[in-house]
């Protein structure tokens, strides 16, 4: 195969090098050369390009790079343009306010899901925002949700191997395959302790005018703040509505009480 152009190249490494950063931890030259694959001196020298644009900034004393002020401004713009993070936002924001908890919305991004937006109420609280996080598919609520996109026969090879977080991850892909056709029985789904101990969440679809699923909503927070041996019923009412209300401002025709 015939090699790209070098300037396409360049852009590929400066993508390379942006994705590094994705873990939230900032970076020194040779951890971000042998993440992304390159030599050190391309990745000091990209690192610097990347640096004078705005979107990384560099400790002078520790040497570290993080991402820069000019990547918000970026992210704020593709989120705002999103459809669904614009038709969920007050949404989300008053249903946390009123249960006291999270409540989030996600879109499948390949094998991930994919935070647009989060709200916490003060019984779910957190110091940041997951808005823009990837979680996998296969041990989370949302993530359940978002496969009823995927026909059956191609979730193998989309998903991979399903990794264990905890002991209640489900990592035999028949059993991943009847929960989420639970999901389609029921309408919710509900993750406990799967990807993180001690966290709870219950989520439904989101659909457009078509009835394809393009997103999901939940609401989430600590297991002892969900309460879902008693409250279970509760919250997936709650969810299945909202996510029916966000998807009829997309033109979802579901019959909303």
């Amino acid at each position: 195969m015939q090699a790209p152009p070098g300037n396409i190249q360049s852009v590929g490494k400066a993508v390379a090098i942006l994705r590094v950063f994705e873990n939230g931890q900032p970076q020194r030259v040779s951890d971000v050369a042998r993440a992304a694959q390159i030599g050190q001196s391309t990745a000091s020298r990209l690192l610097s390009t990347l640096e004078a644009a705005g979107l990384l900034e560099r400790d002078p004393v520790a040497n570290l790079y993080r991402l820069g002020p000019d990547m918000i401004t970026l992210g704020g713009v593709a989120l705002n343009q999103h459809p669904l993070f614009r038709g969920s936002r007050q949404t989300l924001q008053n249903l946390a306010g009123r249960l006291g908890l999270g409540a989030n919305v996600a879109i499948r991004r390949e094998n991930s899901v994919l935070y647009l937006a989060n709200f916490e109420g003060p019984e779910a609280p957190r110091n940041h925002t997951i808005a823009g996080r990837r979680d996998p598919l296969h041990a989370t609520s949302m993530g359940k949700c978002l496969l009823l996109s995927v026909p059956v026969e191609e979730r193998a090879a989309l998903l991979g191997e399903l990794v264990r977080y905890t002991s209640a991850t489900i990592t035999d892909l028949d059993a991943l395959n009847e929960a989420v056709d639970e999901v389609e029985r029921r309408g919710f789904a509900v993750d406990v302790d799967e990807f993180a101990l001690g966290r709870a969440s219950v989520a439904a679809p989101i659909r457009d005018a078509q009835g394809a699923v393009i997103g999901a909503m939940s609401i989430s927070g600590p297991a002892t703040a969900l309460r879902l041996d008693e409250r279970q019923g509760e919250l997936a009412a709650i969810v299945v509505e909202t996510a029916d209300r966000i998807g009829s401002g997309l033109g979802y025709t579901a019959a909303i009480a």
